[in-house]
């Protein structure tokens, strides 16, 4: 088992990564066991595929431990099911000391994660990610959040997990096109941070993809979580550096909103929107023909779906309302060269449109 520690001066935890590590984490968490209440939060489906044995190895290690269902996709994550959630909670008698369990991708851990930094003002949560998308990125870093009909994740917290468990060999259920959808956050990490990470990546999509190496996915699992670990340890709440980790989203998260959650996969939506970056970051930034051809190279041995007709005012109106806009002054997230991200406020919207028509035309 490797660990990675996510150092933070408030609330430092621990990243276990390991094949087969799932029959172990009840004995791992063990730990913080205090015969308070358990409670997994999962989808139907992952209930059937993980839930009941996970709720089995807690019970014989005399956990208190009960389940709530939340129903998949991402309007799942909105105040009307928060509001349940918490009525569950209180049905099962649970107070501050209750832990929460999070089993599932990005929906159940940024759901789970609002609910524990809420319920009677902030209760523990463990991370158990299930998804390529959510063990490499979202449930690590404490970022939480809901929808709202005008954005994603516009309501949230910065709220830390106790611990994170990612066990590669539950990707085996995923999708082709779930698997996809985390690579292209995996490429992300390498843009912004290491060219030789996003050469490994590139030459081994396929592999990656079909799962034939779990050897490499899970040096690829742990090389993406000590990076998205050091950032978030410099930057716990995203008012410098960590921006940087928003490459590709400002379009991207537009795709999604434009588009519909669910129509698109977030990683999906991600690498459309770092096609469109980089063509910014070659005017504003003096990004290299040699790093954009690179970059655009990598994302097209994704194999993405293709992108429908969309109308670029809507996008550009989604973009406005996107929450790292500051003062007025969108932070668009560009790169100088493969690994040398940079903070642009001055792209203008006749150049993002540009952008947007080169992505439609091209991809």
């Amino acid at each position: 088992m490797q660990t990675i520690d996510v150092n933070l001066k408030t609330n430092p935890y621990q990243i276990y990564v390991e094949s087969h590590l799932f029959d172990k984490i009840p004995g791992l968490l063990k730990a913080y066991h205090h015969e308070q209440k358990w409670v997994i939060l999962t989808h139907p489906t992952l209930y059937d595929l993980y839930g009941k044995r996970l709720e089995k190895l807690l019970l014989k290690q005399f956990f208190n431990v009960s389940t709530i269902i939340i129903p998949e996709g991402e309007s799942s994550k909105s105040f009307s099911e928060v509001q349940q959630i918490y009525s569950q909670l209180l049905k099962f008698n649970c107070d501050r000391s209750t832990t929460l369990i999070a089993l599932g991708g990005g929906v159940i851990g940024d759901i789970t994660g609002f609910v524990a930094s809420t319920f009677m003002r902030g209760i523990e949560f463990i991370q158990i990610p299930t998804t390529l998308l959510a063990m490499i990125d979202s449930s690590v870093g404490g970022k939480t959040g809901v929808n709202l009909d005008k954005g994603k994740n516009l309501i949230g917290t910065f709220y830390q997990p106790k611990s994170v468990f990612i066990d590669s060999i539950v990707l085996g259920t995923l999708s082709n096109r779930d698997m996809v959808s985390g690579i292209a956050e995996v490429l992300k990490y390498g843009i912004i941070k290491d060219r030789t990470f996003i050469s490994k990546v590139n030459n081994n999509v396929v592999d990656l993809v079909s799962l034939n190496n779990l050897d490499l996915l899970e040096e690829v699992i742990l090389e993406t979580c000590k990076i998205k670990a050091e950032i978030v340890v410099a930057d716990e709440k995203e008012s410098d550096v960590r921006r940087i980790l928003n490459f590709g989203h400002t379009i991207g998260h537009a795709l999604e909103s434009v588009m519909g959650y669910g129509n698109i996969r977030h990683g999906e939506a991600v690498a459309y929107g770092m096609i469109c970056a980089g063509q910014l970051s070659k005017k504003y930034s003096g990004l290299s023909d040699y790093d954009l051809k690179l970059l655009e190279g990598a994302i097209h041995r994704l194999q993405l779906p293709k992108l429908p007709e969309l109308k670029i005012d809507g996008i550009i109106d989604s973009i406005k309302k996107d929450k790292k806009t500051v003062k007025g002054k969108l932070n668009f997230i560009l790169i100088k060269s493969i690994g040398s991200p940079v903070i642009e406020q001055n792209v203008s919207n006749l150049d993002i449109s540009e952008s947007i028509e080169y992505l439609l035309k091209e991809f």
